[in-house]
């Protein structure tokens, strides 16, 4: 699919972006954050300790259900969330924008489609800043998850187009994870933030039993949590704050300051720390770096205000050329909903020397 507000491409020629932009961020990964690869995950799913009974697929009560305000988009999959902390531990937020997690800390994150459980992902802290990563594969039946390839498994489940979800492998867990300030995401004061943004796209409803926040401090298992009101992006109006919500979410983790891509100036993620508008200041009317090849002319800009159809960063997240597409990794479809939402955001811009717009809703 291309967004029907960009034109197509009217150069050519071939690029090794996607492919440059992967080996740096491998390349830059350094101290504090060792996403390990050398370490042996267990042999299957049932191994990690998520169940109490493997058979029934009854989920170990005494784990942590919960669910970011801003999910990130994977072509449309369901999912489901647990987290367990050893006992007697706590998650050390001094860091607001990158929580310290105690060894043992685990993870696991179901991803479901059409009903059915094809992927379930694993990460379980080592101490010292080291990590394991593991993917584990559904059988049909949903009876066994044994350990996927190392390189992951492409074509395990059919989407649309002709197009299949791909299970991912051990480095593009890394490329992820290992990107940004913390190899965690989605478990942060911002996604477990009470103050729920009803806007954001694909939001999902929470679980009655979720903890968010409030209820991690509540329960004592979180020290030196900032006090004050509830984490929240500033936003001009409802649109922008879920458009920047969505940016943190599925390009903050590659695209910010601290991380392997800090050189390139592009800061989508939010940080609380600072509270500054990095996605809009880094982008609006900047021009490219390094503008890859397949772009249409005119689009010269991450963000141009005004114009949707001359914004690289909307061409991007719209495309799925395997030379263009953004994220790179993770998703075969585009995100319809989302393109919309930031064409939408950026369309309502002020242009170069125009008076902005008024706007309602109250910036908080």
């Amino acid at each position: 699919m291309s967004v029907p507000i960009i034109a197509r491409s009217r150069r050519t020629g071939a690029t090794l972006g996607v492919a440059l932009a992967l080996s740096a961020i491998l390349a830059a990964l350094a101290e504090p954050v060792q996403p390990s690869l050398g370490e042996t995950a267990p042999a299957d799913l049932f191994a990690t300790g998520l169940y109490t009974d493997p058979a029934a697929r009854s989920v170990d009560p005494r784990h942590l259900v919960f669910s970011p305000q801003y999910p990130l988009w994977t072509d449309g999959a369901a999912k489901r969330r647990w987290m367990s902390l050893p006992p007697g531990t706590q998650i050390d937020a001094s860091d607001p924008d990158r929580w310290a997690f105690p060894a043992g800390t685990r993870f696991w994150k179901e991803f479901a489609f059409d009903g059915h459980p094809v992927e379930t992902r694993y990460m379980e802290h080592l101490g010292e800043g080291r990590w394991v990563f593991a993917t584990y594969e559904w059988s049909a039946d949903g009876r066994q998850a044994p350990l996927a390839p190392e390189r992951g498994r492409a074509d395990a489940w059919p989407l649309s187009d002709g197009r299949t979800h791909a299970i991912p492998g051990r480095t593009d867990c890394r490329v992820c994870h290992g990107s940004g300030p913390a190899p965690v995401l989605g478990f942060s004061a911002l996604q477990l933030s009470p103050d729920r943004d009803p806007g954001a796209p694909h939001a999902e409803p929470l679980p009655l039993d979720a903890v968010d926040l409030a209820v991690l401090v509540e329960r004592g298992l979180i020290a030196n949590a900032s006090a004050g009101p509830a984490p929240r992006i500033p936003a001009a109006d409802p649109m922008e704050r879920a458009a920047l919500g969505y940016l943190h979410a599925n390009c903050g983790h590659c695209h910010n300051d601290r991380g392997a891509l800090a050189d390139l100036g592009f800061d989508l993620a939010h940080g609380l720390k600072d509270g500054s508008a990095a996605a809009r200041t880094t982008s609006f009317g900047v021009a490219l770096k390094d503008p890859p090849a397949g772009l249409p002319d005119g689009v010269e800009l991450r963000i141009a205000p005004g114009d949707p159809a001359a914004s690289a960063l909307l061409y991007r997240a719209g495309s799925r050329d395997r030379l263009l597409q953004m994220p790179p990794l993770g998703t075969a479809l585009v995100d319809e909903e989302a393109i919309a939402l930031l064409a939408r955001w950026v369309a309502q811009q002020p242009r170069a020397g125009k008076p902005a717009p008024q706007t309602e809703g109250e910036i908080r």
